[in-house]
């Protein structure tokens, strides 16, 4: 079965790809169906513009839909400043991976060099009559103001992400450290999720 994912991010795809794959449905993106959609994620948590995505594409394509977003909050920020659903979007503008790294960083700094911060995400379902939605979150981790050298295209916050387990950055763990992470995260209910609802 096919089932398309409402996001141009390929990182995002490779990390559901395969274990959805395993169980039968072949996840696409509108890259595979060469289109061009554009939309104004407007909504004011992860859920909502979850929503917006799988709509919009179904929409589109008539083909069941997953949309995904996800929110960061960062403790220590005042309000005006949580990236919340704008996490790439900042003052208008959409920023490069890079430009990512080095803003956060340039943030974290301001406010003391490293603050705890988690991502809330949001999963829709759209198949044209119903929307399914599921939210979890990622356990906190710190956010730090010097960078690592390594880089994982569209993940760009996990240059400067530490785990508060090991004190490693994100994209140092090794395999094994990377397993007992997964343990305590939720992704494998977000898979879950998506193949109870799914049709």
């Amino acid at each position: 079965m096919k089932v398309l994912f409402a996001t141009t991010n390929q990182a995002k795809i490779r990390k559901y790809k395969e274990a959805l794959e395993e169980k039968g449905i072949e996840l696409i993106s509108i890259n595979d169906l060469d289109f061009k959609i554009h939309m104004d994620e407007n909504g004011k948590d992860a859920i909502e513009n979850a929503y917006i995505k799988a709509k919009t594409y179904y929409e589109a394509t008539k083909m069941p839909t997953i949309g995904m977003d996800n929110c960061l909050w960062i403790e220590g920020l005042p309000e005006e400043k949580q990236p919340g659903t704008h996490v790439r979007r900042v003052n208008g503008k959409e920023l490069t991976d890079e430009e990512m790294i080095s803003y956060y960083a340039d943030l974290v700094k301001q406010y003391g060099g490293k603050l705890t911060a988690k991502w809330v995400f949001g999963i829709v379902i759209y198949d044209g009559k119903e929307a399914k939605e599921y939210s979890f979150s990622k356990s906190n981790f710190y956010l730090v103001d010097q960078p690592c050298q390594k880089r994982n295209p569209g993940y760009p916050l996990d240059s400067i992400s530490i785990m508060p387990e090991n004190g490693k950055y994100w994209l140092e763990l090794t395999e094994e450290e990377k397993m007992e992470n997964k343990k305590r995260e939720k992704k494998d209910k977000a898979i879950e999720f998506i193949l109870r609802n799914i049709e």
